[in-house]
């Protein structure tokens, strides 16, 4: 999509048909954005801080005494809000990945890549964090170029050398809250304060997290955005003529260029400043319309409002808006596009709050014992030996019995009585006998009851071998 070479011919000579931080020959173009200032600069720092108060809080923030977020992949143990989910909840792991996934194809088509710009762990760590580290040691954007392409004197070792370590205390930080939210923080606090010999692949994790924590923020920044994150890339199949994203006002702009604006001049309202270029964050022309790198910062709008109000010109040349609104065009806000999105959206979130809310607390496993046959009981019994496997998803102690249902003349014996405690897992073993006079085949289907304090919580089905000679 390009705006304004539609309708300023003059702009083919300079349209923009690489990426910004790619020169000609294929090296890299290192970016030193001017900072920003305005109203969504501001807003924008105030939800930064919220997020990353929430971020660092996340590993301590409990809810009835359990974890606000724990992602613990090596025990395969999940908490979400303070709910635990086993590996036995693995659909509705899967149907809520297909849910969110959903969700941010809807919540693209709609308001752009919105998210990025505001909400982006990458986002808000490079602009709020290590970007302002940058201004405060280095200076603005023209100090920062003059020393990076300085020789390398006391003052720039110095100087370099305070901020990468800085940088990395950061990296170090914000590395060990993310192992936090995968092993715990009282795992993490032994790893921190027992002889690294304990734990050595707990502090190798550590040191990747930070070290490529480091590396990204020190070095690979922007990049991450424009090379390797998809979501970006997403943008061609789901932005549309309506979708509202950060744009440039071609028909009030165009055509730009300096000089006083007058009753009888050609020129649009943009002068031509380049502020809008200097303070973006992966080097783009807004001007030229959306494109991959564009994260919806804002930081371009915060600039044009800036110029605007020095020239006496009404804000607003680039503002959040629609391809239609820019251009004139009256179409309706909802397409049958965002319609199939939101109705798709509206029926796997159904489906997943359904199977949430009637979630068993109790999830049992019973399978006959690998490699066991049947056995022989010397008070004319047949007798199969199972496994049992239960998972208390609750927050209650519970004590489970089972009931054999079917067939009714058989009985169960327990090799060991099931104790739960609250979010636990245990195993035992049973035996099922069948008496002789009752046995008809070699398979025989079984039904039973697992009971918690006498209410029967699920049923489960399988199969008793019989020896062949009771087989009709």
């Amino acid at each position: 999509m390009n705006p304004a070479q539609d309708i300023d011919p003059r702009s083919q000579s300079v349209y923009r048909d690489k990426i910004s931080t790619v020169d000609s020959a294929g090296k890299r173009v290192r970016l030193f954005p001017k900072k920003p200032k305005g109203n969504f600069y501001n807003a924008r720092t105030i939800v930064s801080i919220f997020l990353l108060l929430f971020l660092f809080a996340g590993p301590f923030l409990k809810i009835n005494g359990h974890p606000l977020l724990l992602l613990n992949i090596l025990e395969r143990k999940f908490y979400i809000f303070g709910v635990a989910f086993w590996p036995q909840d693995l659909h509705l792991f899967g149907i809520g990945l297909i849910t969110l996934i959903v969700f941010i194809v809807l919540f693209t088509a709609v308001f752009g890549r919105l998210f990025c710009g505001w909400a982006c762990p990458q986002s808000v760590f490079m602009e709020m964090v290590f970007r302002r580290i940058d201004f405060w040691i280095e200076g603005d954007e023209k100090a920062q170029k003059k020393l990076s392409a300085g020789p390398w004197s006391f003052g720039k070792i110095f100087k370099r050398g305070f901020k990468y370590a800085i940088y990395f205390s950061i990296a170090f930080l914000i590395g060990n809250t993310f192992l936090a939210y995968i092993i715990g923080k009282d795992e993490l606090f032994k790893i921190i304060s027992e002889p690294v010999s304990e734990h050595i692949a707990g502090f190798t994790a550590m040191v990747i997290f930070s070290a490529l924590t480091f590396a990204n923020f020190a070095f690979f920044r922007e990049q991450a955005c424009t090379l390797v994150c998809p979501y970006g890339r997403l943008q061609g199949v789901l932005l549309d003529e309506k979708s509202i994203v950060v744009h440039y006002d071609f028909g009030r702009g165009e055509p730009r260029g300096k000089g006083k604006r007058t009753g009888t001049s050609k020129l649009g309202d943009c002068i031509d400043c380049h502020y809008c270029v200097d303070v973006c964050p992966t080097g783009i022309d807004i001007r030229n319309g959306t494109q991959l790198e564009c994260i919806n910062c804002t930081a371009c709008i915060d600039a044009c409002n800036v110029i605007m109000d020095k020239v006496k010109l009404p804000r607003g040349l680039i503002r959040y808006a629609s391809f239609s609104k820019i251009s004139g065009e009256i179409k309706k806000f909802f397409n049958l596009r965002v319609i199939g999105y939101t109705v798709f959206f509206l029926l796997v979130s159904g489906i997943l709050v359904t199977l949430l809310l009637n979630r068993k607390p109790i999830e049992t496993t019973i399978l006959r014992t690998p490699g066991s046959l049947y056995q022989e009981v010397v008070d004319g019994y047949i007798s199969n030996l199972y496994n049992i496997k239960v998972v208390n998803k609750s927050y209650d102690d519970r004590k489970i019995s089972l009931e054999l249902v079917k067939p009714e003349a058989g009985r169960i014996r327990m090799i060991k009585k099931i104790v739960l405690m609250p979010d636990d897992l245990t195993e035992s073993a049973f035996f099922i006998d069948i008496p002789n006079e009752s046995i008809a085949s070699t398979k025989i289907p079984i039904l039973i009851n697992v009971l918690s304090d006498g209410e029967v919580l699920e049923n489960f089905k399988t199969t008793f071998v019989a020896p062949k000679r009771f087989e009709e």
